[in-house]
């Protein structure tokens, strides 16, 4: 490697570390920041459990500083926790998560591999991502196994988390499997025999129980703790099982409107951790004007995921919308037979899952006939003729009669 080379490879390792992305590294960032800039290839990985049907932008931000990781040469895994999905992990819940069957995680897998494809390059010739499953080790440990992995903690460690401690306070359950899931967790790196972790600062003690069983073998794991996207001013953070947040699954008008509906102070939090405008350029953007910034945060996401011709069709779809309060061009079309029910047609094509949410939706203003203007407040309403319908802040529907 020439100096010109090493130059440019010290750049890239210091945006990666400098960014805003990543919020503490441990032991120290020192030592991690020379493994990166090594040409010897580190092995790290993320793992997520698929408790639901789709990720959102503060997942995303982890599989983009993954690839970036990748593109320096060293070996990365993506994990699927398929089987520690049907545990449940404990992280932040004062009371048990429900527990999953095989065929939801299996869905779930399917779906989230389909959102990420768009931040990695899977088909890479050298080097690509590799796609792991815990299911392949764990579900063939035997009871003896388990029993040898739990004797290297102790009930005080494990009981020390907050949420149970917060738990005990409440005279709530702590359940025995809750306290074997960092274990489980924590055997991923020791299987996946890794140089670092990467994950979110809600997972740092599940992080840290792996680095603990590498430490008794001899060997040494990185623990790269990210930020959650929290919003700076209420402290709401996206959520995969609240349903809450920017997801990838959205279709670029909706994900464009999604990102022009949170709140301003999320803008450069977006722009920082789901784009790679610089730094410098970010500043200049949220020193303008609020919506200006928030329209180019939505366009450079929305260009990600769905291409850059999409996501200028998305914009102008918004501003029509929005700013000059004209119906959608891209509502979905609904054929239906005249007298049919409103909420039976949205629930058809997904568009409002239940019953019940059409009729909080309804009671909530969120549902208006565009050709008239005015919000719907019948929850059995029939439609008998050809209508626009605006749903939420950014669904459009069109029943053709």
């Amino acid at each position: 490697m020439n100096k010109t080379e090493k130059k440019e490879r010290e750049k890239r390792v210091d945006d990666i570390i400098e960014r805003g992305v990543i919020v503490n590294i441990l032991p120290e960032k020192e030592a991690f920041r020379e493994r990166l800039l090594s040409s010897d290839p580190m092995k790290i990985y993320i793992g997520a459990d698929p408790t639901s049907t789709a990720l959102h932008l503060s997942h995303a931000k982890n599989y983009i500083l993954l690839e970036e990781i990748r593109q320096l040469g060293h070996q990365v895994f993506v994990l699927f926790g398929d089987f520690t999905a049907k545990i449940g992990d404990p992280t932040d819940k004062i009371v048990a998560r429900d527990q999953l069957t095989t065929d939801q995680v299996r869905e779930n897998v399917d779906q989230w591999l389909e959102q990420i494809k768009p931040l990695m390059n899977f088909g890479a010739e050298k080097n690509p991502p590799e796609i792991v499953f815990n299911s392949e080790w764990l579900s063939k440990l035997k009871f003896t196994d388990v029993i040898n992995l739990a004797s290297n903690f102790t009930v005080q460690q494990m009981i020390a988390r907050d949420m149970f401690t917060r738990r005990v306070e409440e005279e709530k359950p702590i359940y025995l499997h809750e306290f074997l899931y960092p274990l489980m967790q924590g055997y991923d790196s020791v299987v996946l025999d890794v140089d670092a972790e990467l994950c979110g600062t809600d997972q740092t003690f599940n992080a840290l129980i792996g680095r603990d069983l590498l430490k008794k073998q001899g060997k040494e794991k990185f623990v790269v703790a990210v930020n959650l996207m929290e919003d700076p001013k209420t402290g709401n953070l996206m959520s995969k099982s609240q349903g809450t947040g920017v997801f990838l699954n959205a279709d670029a008008f909706d994900m464009y409107g999604a990102i022009m509906s949170q709140p301003d102070e999320m803008t450069e939090i977006i722009l920082v951790n789901n784009t790679r405008v610089s730094l410098d350029e970010i500043e200049d953007i949220i020193s303008g004007h609020p919506f200006e910034a928030k329209k180019r945060a939505a366009s450079e996401v929305t260009k990600i995921f769905h291409g850059e011709e999409a996501s200028k069709l998305a914009e102008k779809d918004f501003i029509s919308t929005f700013s000059k309060n004209e119906s959608s061009s891209n509502a979905e079309e609904i054929s239906a037979q005249k007298g049919a029910q409103l909420a039976d047609l949205l629930n058809d094509v997904d568009v409002v899952p239940s019953k019940s949410q059409f009729r909080r939706l309804v009671e909530q203003g969120a549902i208006t006939n565009l050709d008239t203007g005015k919000k719907i407040t019948n929850p059995a309403l029939e439609v008998t003729k050809t209508t626009n319908f605006k749903i939420g802040k950014h669904r459009f529907v069109k029943v053709v009669i």
